[in-house]
């Protein structure tokens, strides 16, 4: 098939690149920094910006499916950024695969479009979308997720929203450098009773499930499409017992000191409110939203992706953190 990927030099986008390089694919890859090693492998290269409607156009044409990945994550920042990023684009690619012929559109999106600030204990897609938002990036995700649910079936197109939860692994450039940095820092605190449970996701597994999407739309189309699916481990972990182990074998202090949700929700709000005041862009030390993502339950009920799309995990989370430390490179 041929198969363009958008956002393929981020860390998730370059590992479906590379799992669909290895299963035989012809591979298109979208993103504004340059892929070297993805082009070596293969993959047929594009540079440029998602809300440009011409760019978006030219390189969708002529392909089978589309994996829509790229965004803008991140806690802090002015709505119109998130917005431009995660919506106007994801309006531009679904209409580029309209009128393209695209037969299938698999957008990522996030499990934070249901958070609303309490406990996620043991959810499915039934969790509706929350009213109120703790910051810009879910709001936009949600949106878009929507509209891509809302495209299936339009003009032939069959759509699914993927919700990776916590995505790790080795060349991991975001979460796992992040949390080693304020530990060793002495900045990361247990937030709440420490006994909140998360899922995560291996980077191979969060990949795969998007590669499974593609045969499950194409063979069971009115089972699997327009549907969202939470996609992680299903290997729930205490979240600071977690963070704890990879502090361990990245020889960075473990957290030990403590301070409360409400007091750490406080911080976050007074924070983003004297940074909004001072119209500073870079993130403050303490947000409501990450103060409950790091204090609430956030574990998922995968059973859908599971007996729709035959999605399992591959790589355990003990192989994971086996790989992490021995620093070796994931295999497909």
């Amino acid at each position: 098939m041929r198969i363009l990927v958008t956002g393929c030099s981020g860390f998730l986008g370059s590992e479906i690149v590379r799992q669909l390089i290895d299963r035989g694919d012809e591979v298109v890859g979208l993103s504004r920094r340059e892929t070297p090693d993805l082009v070596r492998l293969g993959m047929q290269h594009h540079r440029g910006d998602l809300a440009d409607v011409d760019y978006v156009n030219r390189t969708i044409a002529d392909v089978d499916v589309v994996i829509h990945t790229a965004a803008v994550a991140g806690v802090w920042g002015p709505w119109k950024h998130f917005y431009v990023n995660n919506v106007v684009a994801t309006r531009n690619v679904l209409a580029a695969c309209k009128s393209s012929g695209a037969s299938q559109c698999i957008y990522t999106s996030s499990p934070s479009v249901t958070f609303a600030g309490g406990h996620q204990s043991g959810i499915d897609e039934s969790a509706g979308y929350p009213d109120r938002w703790l910051c810009h990036y879910p709001h936009t995700k949600a949106i878009a997720e929507q509209e891509v649910l809302a495209a299936d079936s339009v003009g032939g197109l069959r759509t699914v929203s993927l919700r990776p939860h916590l995505i790790w692994g080795d060349g991991d450039p975001h979460l796992l450098p992040r949390l080693l940095d304020r530990a060793r820092s002495g900045r990361l605190r247990i937030i709440g009773d420490g006994e909140n449970r998360i899922d995560t996701v291996h980077v191979t597994n969060a990949a795969s499930a998007h590669v499974s999407a593609i045969g499950a739309i194409a063979s069971s189309p009115e089972s699997a499409a327009g549907r969202a699916y939470f996609i992680a481990q299903d290997e729930p972990v205490r979240c600071w017992e977690w963070i704890s182990r990879l502090c361990q074998k990245f020889d960075a202090p473990p957290p030990t000191r403590h301070i409360s949700y409400r007091a750490a929700y406080a911080i976050g709000a007074t924070c983003e409110a004297v940074y909004k005041a001072l119209r500073r862009r870079e993130e403050p030390p303490m947000t409501r939203f990450v103060a409950a993502q790091l204090a609430k339950d956030h574990y998922f009920d995968i059973t859908a992706a599971k007996e729709r799309l035959g999605y399992r995990p591959t790589v355990s989370m003990e192989e994971g953190l086996d790989r992490l430390s021995r620093g070796e490179k994931t295999p497909v």
